[in-house]
């Protein structure tokens, strides 16, 4: 008997699909090889898939649904654990919260998150007595109906007669923003839309007009343009950048006199500023730009102070009428700190606060401007993080107080926000994020550790687990790094991450070369010519940790994200041997074709057009040096509106040559870009995925 005559047809075809479907997903896609040949320097690179950059061309979007639902067949064991993951990380995230608040300009500032809600409520009150809560702005009702929404990390802007709301918000994930208008006074939204812009907004003190920085063609951030409100259309371009190795951005100063044009590259710096009273008035530049010196500058009571490595590689302290501000008329008002890096200043009238890395440690510093006596606020903790955010957006608006705000915490202790007073050295609580699951962080530990590089360098190493952990070489653990641009894995609190070491694992951060942990020079020692440092030393961490007894090679795991996952990239074609598991996230992997354009950071990376650079980004370029070996499991995440390429051709070709059987896989979401999925709870989906995926390839299941 036909077994179909017992079944409707559209019945019996939807089975069929499926049927087939699961036998498709079972295994894993094989991308179509097309020989695209790329030359330089009279020397040929074959990439069989190019074509996958080709985000129009629906073989692309067909080939990202495949892998999509290859990943979700391979991972369909571990949804259980997904599930019960999501709900442990989401129950330590209170539903009902509200942040410290600020104040500014005659009102204090602060947001609140609601049950059920994605995106917080921002809020104001009046400081006069009695006064009602406003609602600036609620971003779920503005974020209704999309696929991906994100406010610019800029901030929104409160006109300086507190009328007007600018913001800039993304609904794509491509990181360009639209900033819109709201009346505070009607609640009304302005028909009027600025497209393509950074999300940077200043406003002049005459309300009405904004100035804001928006794209080129290639995504730099290469214009300044001038709006008044109600005459759309007719924004006025006020300065562009035409050296494609610089960006701009503006933002107002806290002394509210000035709105500040920064121009910038890797090395250099150039600021312009422009009379706040007067929004037709030129910008005027503080300090021309030249190579290699870099600088940033705060206003406060008539002077610049001006943080700035010329002649301190790490950075000192300078200091100058705003009239005068070139850089001979620059004084000295703190000297480099030969043990350690200056990253910011926030100025009051009396004190000035150094925000420093000493050691691969991170301090404050206070600086008496009156009588020249220091200090540095003392922690306990071995390594931590401590910061207070600084212009264009900051905590510390009063600058006649003596009162710093900041924020602490550390891989066990959860964010705070002290209030310290600069005379007294008094030290108030504000706020510390509650844990609702009742964590308590003295069941665990951090401490910081330090692996011999190839060349006797000391890397620093962060680490932390659950409290009695024996280092019998058997424990799970996940190495992090990302070492590029200076920047660094800061040791901050996870909620997250307590799902990991309630099971066992220890979570570790390789403070490689290429950040500035420990001063400009171990920055220097990870770009260009030296980037390779930043791959040998994170191997050299990995394989501390496994002659320490931390872990063993069957349990190892490892994680980075953008240019850490570059490091990824060189850890699994070079040391495949050492990890069970590699996740990358949103990797930079194809660096020669990536950088020949030539809108990209040259001093980062060097310039692939000589070919002393070419040569060696063809050495540890982890597309081009893909080889027949037995790869790692491996998970790549990437956002469809950021640069997903990377790595789709990445699993593309590793499959062609893995000779192992580990999974190799691709997830693509096709409504964010580089900084992943937006959302309160919606983000820790995409973690409980990953831990998931590391848990499993340990056996742990539950």
């Amino acid at each position: 008997m036909n077994t179909q005559e017992l079944i409707p047809g559209r019945i019996c075809n939807v089975i069929l699909a499926a049927l087939l479907a699961a036998v498709s997903y079972a295994q894993p896609p094989q991308a179509a090889q097309q020989k695209k040949e790329l030359s330089l320097h009279s020397h040929k690179r074959v990439d069989n898939y190019y074509w996958l950059r080709e985000g129009g061309n629906p073989k692309v979007k067909a080939y990202l649904d495949a892998e999509n639902a290859y990943l979700k067949h391979t991972l369909a064991a571990t949804q259980d654990l997904q599930n019960k993951l999501f709900d442990e990380i989401s129950s330590r995230i209170r539903e009902n919260d509200k942040s410290v608040s600020y104040k500014d300009n005659g009102y204090s500032y602060y947001t609140r998150y609601e049950a059920n809600n994605e995106y917080p409520l921002y809020l104001r009150k009046s400081l006069a007595a009695d006064a009602k809560e406003e609602v600036l702005l609620d971003a779920n009702a503005l974020a209704k109906g999309r696929r991906y929404f994100s406010l610019s990390n800029f901030g929104m802007k409160v006109s300086p007669d507190n009328t007007w709301l600018a913001l800039g918000i993304d609904s794509t994930g491509e990181g360009t923003f639209t900033i819109l208008f709201k009346n505070l006074e009607t609640g009304a939204w302005l028909a009027e839309r600025i497209k393509g812009t950074v999300g940077d907004i200043a406003w002049a003190n005459d309300s009405k007009t904004i100035f804001y920085s928006c794209y080129d063609r290639s995504y730099r951030a290469s214009k300044v343009k001038k709006h008044t409100i109600g005459q759309a259309g007719k924004d006025q371009l006020v300065f562009e950048e035409k050296d494609k190795q610089f960006d701009v951005y503006v933002y107002k100063s806290t002394s509210k006199k000035f709105v500040m044009l920064r121009s910038f590259s890797g090395t250099s710096t150039e600021y312009r500023v422009l009379d706040a009273d007067k929004p037709s008035s030129e910008f005027r530049v503080i300090q021309p730009r030249t190579p290699g010196l870099e600088y940033s500058v705060c206003h406060v009571a008539g002077k610049f102070y001006i943080l700035t490595n010329d002649g301190a590689p790490d950075f000192r302290v300078m200091v100058c009428p705003d009239s005068l501000s070139s850089k001979e008329h620059w004084k000295e008002v703190v000297p480099v700190n030969h043990n350690g890096r200056i990253f910011e200043i926030e100025v009051f009238r009396d004190y000035l606060v150094l925000q420093e890395v000493v050691n691969g440690i991170e301090q404050i510093r206070i600086v008496n401007l009156k009588g020249g006596s220091a200090h540095y606020i003392a922690f306990s903790e071995e390594a931590y993080s401590v910061y207070f955010p600084g212009a264009p957006v900051s905590w510390n608006y009063d600058v006649n107080s003596e009162w710093l705000r900041f924020n602490y915490s550390s891989l066990v202790t959860q964010d705070a926000v002290y209030d310290y007073n600069m005379r007294t050295h008094e030290r108030k609580l504000v706020r510390q994020n509650a844990i609702p699951d009742g964590y308590q962080s003295s069941g665990y530990e951090t401490k910081r550790v330090y692996a011999e590089a190839k060349d006797h360098s000391r890397i620093p190493v962060t680490l932390v687990y659950k409290k009695g952990l024996v280092l019998n070489g058997d424990n799970p653990l996940l190495l992090s790094a990302y070492g590029a641009y200076g920047g660094y894995d800061t040791p901050r609190f996870s909620a997250a991450r307590i799902s990991l070491l309630n099971r066992g694992f220890v979570y570790a951060i390789a403070h490689v070369r290429g950040g500035e942990e420990m001063g400009r020079k171990w920055y220097e020692e990870g770009k260009q010519l030296h980037k390779i440092n930043s791959f040998t030393d994170f191997i050299s961490c990995a394989e501390y940790l496994i002659e320490n007894k931390y872990t063993n090679a069957t349990k190892l795991f490892a994680q980075g994200q953008s240019a850490g996952g570059l490091i990824m990239g060189y850890a699994a074609n070079n040391h495949a041997e050492l990890f069970r598991g590699i996740i990358m996230e949103v990797p930079f992997l194809d660096v020669i074709t990536t950088m020949l354009d030539d809108s990209y950071d040259f001093a980062e990376w060097g310039n692939p057009k000589i070919k002393a650079h070419y040569d060696y980004m063809l050495s540890y370029s982890p597309y081009d040096n893909i080889k027949k070996q037995a790869y790692p499991a491996m998970l790549v995440i990437v956002g469809f509106n950021d640069q997903y390429w990377d790595g789709a051709k990445w699993v593309a070709k590793v499959r062609a040559h893995d000779t192992g059987n580990n999974p190799v896989l691709l997830s693509t979401d096709f409504s964010s870009g580089h900084d992943g999925p937006s959302g309160k709870f919606a983000v820790y989906k995409e973690v409980a995925m990953e831990y998931a995926f590391i848990l499993s390839r340990c056996g742990i299941t539950h």
